[in-house]
């Protein structure tokens, strides 16, 4: 699909088949997660494939809501903050880095005709512990993936006008 088609019609998708993701559309995804810009390439992240078949009870804990568990897989994106660039006044760049690959997870999957919806209002200390996250593992964002069962909606989007400014604020 050309880019901007692909980025008009990808929208969060809250109701999804139970049709099985083909693993090699899995690995493109991944993939377009592993060549994701991070800062300094330091690439401190992590991925968890979360297979929701004989676990939706559990995963509800993560995140309680019925679509969260109907599509197939759950994609938890998790930072490793010691690994991440840190600019001179330490601001810490990792949870940056995930939401970028998040974003590439979210468009690659959109181009394959699957779907996605970024949660970040999920239980951090319920997928710790679900997920047997160790030390210095911190989720950041997760989205169910699978085949969209549902329409987009219209997109609510402010006008250029007033989100950018030129030259000073």
């Amino acid at each position: 699909m050309e880019f901007s088609q692909l980025i008009q019609e990808r929208y969060s998708v809250r109701a999804y088949k139970p049709d099985p993701v083909e693993d090699e559309k899995l690995q493109e995804i991944l993939e377009a997660a592993r060549l994701a810009p991070t800062a300094a390439n330091r690439q401190a992240f992590q991925i968890i494939v979360v297979h929701t078949e004989g676990r939706k009870e559990e995963l509800r804990r993560i995140y309680n809501r019925d679509w969260f568990v109907q599509a197939p897989i759950i994609l938890v994106a998790c930072g490793l903050p010691s690994r991440a660039w840190t600019r001179k006044d330490n601001e810490n760049y990792g949870v940056v880095d995930v939401a970028i690959v998040m974003d590439h997870i979210v468009l690659a999957s959109a181009n394959l005709g699957l779907g996605t919806c970024w949660i970040a209002a999920f239980y951090a200390d319920a997928t710790r512990e679900i997920l047997n996250l160790p030390e210095g593992v911190e989720p950041i964002v997760m989205t169910p993936l699978g085949y969209p069962n549902d329409a987009p909606k219209p997109k609510i989007r402010k006008s250029l006008d007033e989100l950018v400014r030129y030259e000073h604020w």
